[in-house]
């Protein structure tokens, strides 16, 4: 359970300082979450000589894969750990320890403001917005990966749907905004425009998570994420026996020769500063 008087920020950032989720996700779930990097720097734009600063840059991928474009780059994290893991990982990129709602850089400094799967993690996400906006040129593009809805990205959503069905959501985690916000649509392009940026626009990237054991997803769920594994771990232990039943069961439905290739897709969402 979690501090009953604990923020979602100081919630959420507690729990991305742990070393332990921080490299069970690098190594279990970067590979879902990096088939969308090129397709998010083309829609930013991002190019050889490009400024670009990347936003909850986690380990460092996205801004790892601007830097072999040519761009300079800098990428900021609200966790230490996250930081650390980049630095080590991409030692010629630029990495600090930054909040996306307060970003602490000049504006009007960069050509793009890349975000990869961090809209979720973030307190108020429309600050977010309208600090890459603050950040850009006029011209420059902001642009953001989301997963897809909770039906078509499998893995997060078989996750919430057996709790629903199992167990209980109202666990008492601190009060933070909808997982799924931006799958919607309209709700991006809405938040975009209301950030001060024109021609928004979302695609969907097709991804997909190759996973070896139908038990995985439950593992790699409880053990290199924050808020999902908080709400699983609050769970009594018949209803943790059920979902884990469940999601076997789900992963199993996506076995495609030696593999289960559970579908991931992600959301491209973009736009520009006038």
């Amino acid at each position: 359970m979690t501090n009953s008087g604990q923020s979602f920020r100081e919630f959420e950032q507690e729990g991305w300082e742990d070393s332990g989720v921080v490299t069970t996700y690098h190594e279990r779930l970067s590979g879902v979450t990096t088939q969308a990097v090129d397709v998010l720097l083309g829609a930013a734009g991002v190019r050889n000589s490009s400024r670009v600063l990347d936003v909850a840059t986690g380990a460092g991928y996205i801004a790892g894969a601007a830097a072999q474009r040519g761009a300079e780059v800098i990428g900021i994290d609200f966790s230490a750990a996250q930081v650390r893991m980049a630095r080590e990982r991409y030692p010629a990129v630029r990495f600090e320890q930054a909040d996306a709602e307060a970003l602490p850089f000049e504006p009007d400094a960069f050509d793009a403001v890349v975000n990869g799967f961090g809209m979720c993690h973030l307190p108020y996400p429309d600050v977010a917005l309208r600090e890459a906006f603050r950040m850009l040129k006029r011209g420059g593009r902001v642009a953001f990966t989301v997963w897809d809805t909770p039906e078509r990205a499998v893995g997060f959503g078989a996750v919430y749907a057996a709790v629903r069905a199992h167990g209980s959501l109202d666990v008492g985690l601190p009060a933070g905004p909808n997982f799924f916000l931006f799958s919607d649509l309209e709700q991006s392009t809405q938040a975009l425009r209301h950030a001060g940026f024109v021609s928004p626009s979302c695609l969907q990237v097709p991804q997909v998570w190759r996973i070896a054991d139908p038990d995985e997803l439950f593992a790699v769920i409880t053990e290199g994420t924050v808020r999902a594994a908080a709400t699983l771990r609050a769970q009594s232990p018949q209803a943790r026996d059920a979902i884990r039943a469940a999601l076997r069961d789900t992963v199993t439905a996506y076995k495609r020769g030696q593999y289960f290739e559970v579908p991931m897709p992600a959301i491209v969402a973009t736009a520009a500063k006038p």
